[in-house]
């Protein structure tokens, strides 16, 4: 064309490719392109945490019944308020509140597309020029990559798994400094499978109090505690410090793909509202997106109606996979779990490579794995700053399950090094 630019003034914004690089979405996509077209073999799907597709996770019937019922309705076929529907929104706080010693009204409660969107939300509303926020390491990778995007510097403390994954509070106290703004707890743990007592979440509150920062509590695995000790949510110590409460349906009712998700200012003493995070929480919101009407709809009829029971069994299905993952990964001689799982859907594990020829790291056994045994685990070095760690998920059929740590077993006696 004659006629064009000299130059075309639009590029790609090379930001996002820097985001991506530290996403657990990045690290499958790269696993699950080394998988080997020419094994005959179902690939056996041990890396990202969704349970939806195995029959042993399916939802509740209420819940389903209740996502037909709002669309029979036709009353949820326009635009929610950009902070989400008020029936959703009590019915949030009824359901939180069960928890709490102080009562949550529908205006501490701002609807999200997940809980992704929460963190987003969250992490949006603290920045400032020469912020930082603590996170643990290991974690959830989605808070560094929109840490990263968002220009909040990024500041790791460690977990201890020698002490059932707590928080190091030492090194909490350590890091921060007079730009630190907040830090975030993941209770029940992913990607440890931890779940924190009453104690060391008082412990956890009181430092940040000392510190004067606030709390991201993320409680997407809320209430999927299957050992000895039981869920205690943050929000608990919110008259200690503030907590700003992140959560959804997706795990607990086992439907990642309904994106419904809150954002809970969990603030007795309305210190939230003084700083402008309120306010700034609502901001973000304008500018964004909102989970479906119908399915903000249905939130009530969800929580309200879905029976003891269906959470029962999960927690039985839950923890049987988890003594089944645990029994088997001590069969493994490369592989030590300093902590039975007691939560969530995930478990950390330790990775000996002096066990082993021809594997330099996480990521090259990981690669290998899918390559040679068609299985996805996710190296922990790339995805949680853990080198030499490996993240398994064991939410799926025990069968699956017990055949993915065949293929893992027979991995290893093909790698070992000879005596």
């Amino acid at each position: 064309m004659e006629n064009g630019p000299k130059q075309w003034r639009f590029q790609g914004n090379k930001e996002l490719n820097a985001a991506t690089a530290i996403s657990l979405r990045g690290v499958l996509e790269l696993l699950n392109g080394n998988l080997s077209m020419d094994d005959p073999r179902p690939s056996i799907p041990l890396g990202n945490g969704d349970p939806s597709q195995f029959g042993c996770f399916r939802t509740s019937t209420i819940a389903e019944d209740a996502i037909v019922d709002a669309l029979h309705s036709a009353k949820y076929n326009g635009y929610a308020p950009t902070v989400g529907l008020l029936s959703a929104r009590r019915a949030i706080a009824d359901y939180l509140n069960r928890d709490l010693p102080y009562k949550l009204s529908a205006d501490d409660i701002y609807l999200t597309s997940g809980c992704l969107q929460a963190i987003e939300v969250a992490l949006a509303a603290i920045s400032r020029p020469g912020a930082n926020i603590l996170l643990p390491r290991p974690g959830f990778t989605f808070y560094d990559s929109r840490a990263a995007y968002g220009h909040l510097q990024v500041r790791h403390f460690n977990l201890l798994p020698d002490k059932g994954w707590e928080v190091d509070l030492d090194a909490v106290e350590a890091l921060a400094d007079d730009n630190t703004v907040a830090m975030v707890i993941i209770n029940p743990g992913n990607p440890c499978g931890s779940v924190y007592s009453y104690d060391h979440l008082k412990k956890v509150a009181e430092t940040a109090r000392k510190l004067g920062i606030l709390v991201i509590a993320d409680e997407v695995y809320g209430h999927l505690a299957f050992g000895s000790t039981p869920f205690v949510p943050m929000g608990v110590f919110g008259s200690i410090v503030p907590v700003l409460t992140l959560g959804s349906i997706s795990k607990r009712w086992i439907v990642p793909g309904w994106r419904l998700g809150w954002l809970v200012t969990s603030d007795p003493n309305g210190i939230f509202q003084k700083s402008g995070i309120v306010e700034s929480i609502t901001g973000y919101l304008n500018i964004s997106t909102d989970p479906a009407t119908f399915i903000q709809g249905a939130v009530p009829q969800i929580l309200e109606n879905t029976k003891d029971d269906f959470f029962s069994k999960m927690i039985v299905t839950l923890r049987e996979a988890a003594d089944k993952c645990y029994d088997g990964i001590k069969e493994v001689p490369c592989l030590t779990c300093p902590k039975k799982p007691e939560g969530s859907m995930f478990v950390m594990v330790k990775l000996n490579l002096s066990l082993l020829e021809d594997i330099n790291d996480d990521m090259d056994f990981c690669m290998k794995l899918a390559k040679e045994e068609s299985v996805i685990i996710v190296p922990a070095g790339m995805a949680f700053g853990m080198k030499n760690w490996l993240r398994i998920t064991f939410a799926c059929e025990i069968s699956t399950l017990e055949e993915g740590l065949r293929r893992i077993k027979a991995f290893y006696q093909k790698h070992a090094k000879k005596q």
